[in-house]
């Protein structure tokens, strides 16, 4: 698969660099996956589960599964309705999507039982039809099951013996025994500092950690305040990192703009750029234009944080020029004679604690 498939290029958006970068990370995640079903052998079936602990859809797992059935035939199952808790169940047209995406309805597909299937012959299960499946379990998880990005699922692959098997990384995608290979070690400049897995380890470091890695510094050596958050500055905008142990949540935030009149069309505008975010929110409080991206601590994932300050440094650092040439107000770092003014002042606004 190329990142010119038509199949996945029909919705894309050119509103924003960080729109490109999530679709860009879905071409990838698709791509990989075309890959790893073509090399299924028989026996082997792929499971993929949009994280409900990153997700926030609680008791309810939207999940797929690929096969390789022995005789070579390839088969899929999306979850449906029955399997999912009142409240959290597909609408008509949700289900008329996967309908049109490829799904057979529950029970149709021989075996399939609760469950939207699909089912090719061995003699039809070649590289064209993994490819094929690649990109409507793709659409599914994104489009039906509304997957902010593929940093949001996990994956894991087993034969007929129930045993793990190894299968390709699914780009951002992370294997369901909570570990990204590519975050097993963040490089530090010369050093390398391991992501612990110490369940008694203080989210804040843990926090800190990936921070550092990151931004290619040692934890020491991050800018941090008074409140404890840490500080990264992008652009012309700045972005904070503030740790709460207790609900355990990580908010990844910025002050795009101070000294900004509540208006109709500022509160507009905010929802309309808000619609177009992959993951969380624009808002305006005490004359402050905030951007808010929240990661949940609890079972804590890097990539999840990792993904939150690729948005939030990419948008915070576009949208408070954009904002600005609109509704005026300041920016954080407008100069440098007015960078502590602005800074002074968004953390007055900032301690009302009004950003979640």
């Amino acid at each position: 698969m190329t990142s010119e498939d038509p199949m996945l290029l029909d919705d894309l958006a050119t509103t924003s660099d960080l729109k490109s970068k999530v679709d860009q990370a879905w071409r990838e995640f698709a791509s990989a996956l075309a890959g790893a079903i073509a090399e299924m052998k028989p026996g082997v079936q792929l499971e993929i589960t949009l994280d409900p602990t990153a997700s926030g859809t609680g008791h309810a797992v939207y999940e797929v599964s690929v096969q390789r059935r022995p005789d070579g035939a390839l088969g899929a199952l999306a979850v449906g309705n029955a399997a999912l808790p009142e409240g959290h169940r597909l609408d008509r047209a949700a289900v008329a999507n996967m309908v049109v995406l490829g799904w057979s309805p529950p029970g149709v597909i021989e075996g399939s039982g609760r469950d939207f299937g699909m089912l090719t012959s061995a003699e039809g299960a070649n590289a064209e039809s993994a490819t094929r499946y690649a990109v409507i379990i793709t659409k599914t998880l994104r489009d039906v099951f509304n997957a902010p990005h593929p940093a949001f699922l996990t994956y894991t692959a087993h034969d007929a013996d129930d045993e793990q098997v190894t299968t390709e990384t699914l780009g951002t995608a992370r294997h369901s025994d909570g570990r990204d290979p590519k975050l097993d070690v963040l490089k530090l400049g010369d050093d390398s500092f391991a992501i612990l897995e110490d369940p008694n380890m203080p989210l804040v470091e843990r926090v800190r950690i990936v921070v550092a890695g990151v931004q290619r510094v040692d934890p020491d050596t991050l800018q941090v305040d008074s409140d404890g958050d840490i500080g990264i500055r992008a652009g012309s905008a700045m972005v904070f990192v503030r740790v709460k142990e207790v609900p355990p949540l990580v908010d990844v935030f910025s002050p795009i703009l101070t000294d900004v009149k509540a208006s109709e069309k500022l509160y507009t505008k905010l929802s309309e750029l808000t619609t177009k975010m992959p993951v969380g929110r624009l808002y305006h409080a005490n004359e402050t234009v905030w951007a808010s991206v929240p990661v949940f601590g609890r079972d804590f994932q890097a990539t999840h944080l990792i993904l939150a300050l690729q948005v939030m440094t990419g948008l915070a650092d576009e949208l408070d020029d954009r904002l600005h040439g609109e509704f005026g107000g300041k920016r954080f770092f407008a100069d440098s004679e007015a960078a502590p003014a602005a800074q002074t002042k968004a953390e007055e606004d900032h301690n009302t604690g009004m950003y979640l």
